[in-house]
């Protein structure tokens, strides 16, 4: 699934064009909408009644909270979730270019562009609202934000006995670490992934919380990580220390890698320098 990193080079392509989606949508206007896949489409009505209320649109700004990319219109709110294989692309002159296997919704714009949302798999859901707290609502802290701070991590894992790898999923903490990113923060802090949240001194919340905001801006700066079909073009990939490396050698110390289930995720992680 595209965590931070990902969604966050999807969102600046599609500010600012170029690299992941191709085309900038910033104030492009919205001719008509299709949906190919109801389940695709989170709506309080039709997809012909959106299509309608989306219709002179302007594309006014793209944003990312979590692992949400957040369009806002001149009316409603645009609210997308990739899940575990959603791409979108942007092309422009296609009046009679052909739509691609597994496309489930396209925004087409007045000038005869449009946005793409492809999804191999199907989970992944776009929301049109007018109010779009109701999806966001109970996400966590921005981990690149000035609100994630040690002295706030610290006092939320008092009394939190669970393995601060789950705490680090746990979208309602803090909002856009998925398993690639937890799995390397971990690393970088020195600090096993099974450990019990509160028994992290303050000198380790301070090295987690600095280790994690170091990972996730590296990977930002490589694009994020490519992998499976559904994600391509980042080069972070290249520099994983522990994910997806079982059996390979530590970066450090030269332990083999070793890998155990946490939350029913694959955790990867060195067993000597995350005693």
């Amino acid at each position: 699934m595209p965590e931070l990193p990902e969604v966050e080079t999807i969102v600046c392509s599609l500010r600012n064009g170029g690299g992941m989606t191709g085309e900038s949508i910033l104030n492009r206007q919205i001719r008509s909408v299709d949906c190919f896949n109801p389940k695709t489409l989170v709506f309080d009505g039709t997809a012909e009644q959106c299509s309608e209320i989306l219709t002179g649109c302007r594309m006014l700004s793209v944003e990312r909270r979590a692992k949400y990319i957040h369009i806002r219109t001149e009316k409603p709110a645009v609210l997308i979730h990739l899940r575990m294989s959603g791409d979108l692309r942007c092309e422009g002159d296609v009046p009679d270019k052909p739509l691609l296997p597994h496309d489930r919704f396209v925004f087409h714009f007045t000038d005869g562009m449009r946005l793409v949302f492809n999804d191999v798999r199907k989970f992944g859901r776009i929301w049109v609202t007018d109010d779009p707290d109701t999806v966001l609502a109970g996400l966590g802290v921005e981990p690149l934000g000035s609100d994630f701070t040690a002295e706030w991590f610290t006092e939320r894992i008092k009394g939190v006995r669970r393995m601060i790898k789950t705490v680090l999923l746990d979208q309602s903490i803090i909002a856009g670490i998925g398993n690639i990113y937890a799995d390397e923060s971990l690393f970088d802090a020195g600090i096993l992934p099974t450990r019990p949240a509160d028994s992290l001194s303050k000198e380790e919340c301070e090295k987690l919380c600095a280790s994690i905001k170091k990972t996730l801006a590296h990977a930002i700066e490589q694009n994020g990580s490519s992998f499976d079909w559904a994600y391509k073009g980042g080069h972070f990939q290249n520099e994983f220390r522990v994910y997806q490396r079982k059996g390979e050698p530590c970066p450090i110390c030269g332990t083999p890698i070793e890998r155990i289930v946490v939350a029913q995720r694959g955790t990867h992680y060195c067993p000597h320098c995350q005693e």
